[in-house]
C-alpha cells in the first residue's frame, strides 16, 4: 500500500472519489481498492448498482497514471474515459460493505491515449470486467476551456 491518498493521485474530490487506496503498481498495472462504505455517493439500500464500477475502473487507471506522475515526479493531470468495450457485469449490486479490488492493466499507451483492461474482483471472484480507453490531453487548459464552451 502507498502512502498517497486518491486525491494526491486524481484530479476528483469528494464526495466522487469512488476508490479508496492504491494497494501496489507497477509501469503496466495497478490494484486498487474500492469500498461500498455508508456514505458512498451511489449507494442504495441493496448496494451499489454495478454500472457504477465503469466509473471506478476508470478512476482505478487514473490512479495508476497518477502514481507514475507521482513516482516521477510530475503532476496528476486530467484524463477522460472515452469508451469501454464489453463492459460485464456478474452482478446486479456491489453489496454493501464490500471490499472492491479494482485490477487494471495497460495494453496500449501512445501521446496520451491508453487502454486498459480491467477487473472488479469480490471476494477474489470477478465481479466485472471491462477494456477502457482513455485519453489525456497534452494541454490540460485549453480542454478544460473547450469543455466550458469557451473558445480563443
Amino acid at each position: 500500500m502507498t502512502a498517497w491518498t486518491m486525491t494526491d493521485l486524481l484530479p476528483h474530490r469528494p464526495p466522487m472519489v469512488l476508490v479508496d487506496r492504491l494497494l501496489s503498481f507497477d509501469d503496466d498495472n495497478a490494484i486498487v481498492q474500492a469500498d461500498i462504505r455508508p456514505d458512498h455517493p451511489f449507494l442504495r439500500p441493496q448496494g451499489v448498482a454495478a454500472h457504477v464500477g465503469m466509473e471506478m475502473m476508470a478512476q482505478a487507471c487514473g490512479v495508476h497514471v497518477g502514481a507514475l506522475a507521482r513516482q516521477a515526479g510530475t503532476g496528476v493531470r486530467l484524463g477522460f474515459l472515452l469508451g469501454t468495450r464489453s463492459y460485464v457485469a456478474h452482478l446486479s449490486w456491489f453489496p454493501p460493505g464490500a471490499v472492491l479490488d479494482v485490477l487494471v492493466h495497460r495494453v496500449f499507451n501512445d501521446d496520451g491515449m491508453g487502454v486498459y483492461d480491467c477487473r472488479i474482483l469480490l471476494a477474489g471472484a470477478e465481479a466485472a470486467a471491462a477494456q477502457l480507453s482513455l485519453y489525456q490531453p497534452p494541454d490540460q487548459e485549453t480542454a478544460l476551456a473547450r469543455l466550458r464552451g469557451e473558445h480563443g
